[in-house]
């Protein structure tokens, strides 16, 4: 059975539908490690980038897609700000948290923007490495530096 590409239902559909779908499981890794941020907040986020990817690109000029793009990357940034905390202790130690939560929220995006773009090997190559950082690096930090990577993403998880 042969997809109708030129379709843009179809079209529409098989993209928005596959940024959902790995935005979710970036979110999903989130959630089964008790992560802030899991599978809504990761899914509408790479959703949403691709929806803005997708409706930009019947602009009048490819500039446009290129402008949108660049207002996604600037928009992810303050909501990824707004994840990160800061703790001040009584003593001199600053603790940072949330950093990884933040860094998959913008990595959700980029997935959502490829997503749009039509870029599926990007997609599929790029989910994967994500994921693969997200369970992996929770090992690398426990051998090489004794931790287990909690300090940077614990309380509770964020809608």
């Amino acid at each position: 059975m042969d997809i109708a590409w030129d379709n843009p239902w179809v079209r529409s559909t098989l993209v928005l539908g596959a940024a959902t779908l790995a935005g979710g499981l970036i979110g999903l890794n989130r959630v089964l490690n008790a992560k802030p941020a899991g599978v809504r907040v990761h899914a509408l986020v790479s959703l949403s980038c691709a929806l803005l990817v997708l409706t930009s690109e019947g602009m009048a000029s490819p500039e446009h897609v290129s402008r949108v793009i660049q207002g996604i990357l600037a928009g992810i940034g303050f909501l990824g700000a707004g994840i990160i905390l800061r703790e001040m202790n009584a003593g001199t130690r600053h603790r940072i948290f949330h950093l990884t939560t933040a860094a998959s929220v913008w990595a959700a995006a980029a997935v959502g923007v490829a997503c749009g773009l039509g870029a599926w090997i990007p997609t599929l190559v790029g989910t994967a490495m994500m994921l693969a950082v997200l369970a992996g690096a929770i090992r690398i930090d426990r051998a090489f530096f004794g931790r287990f990577g909690d300090e940077d993403d614990r309380g509770d998880p964020i809608a």
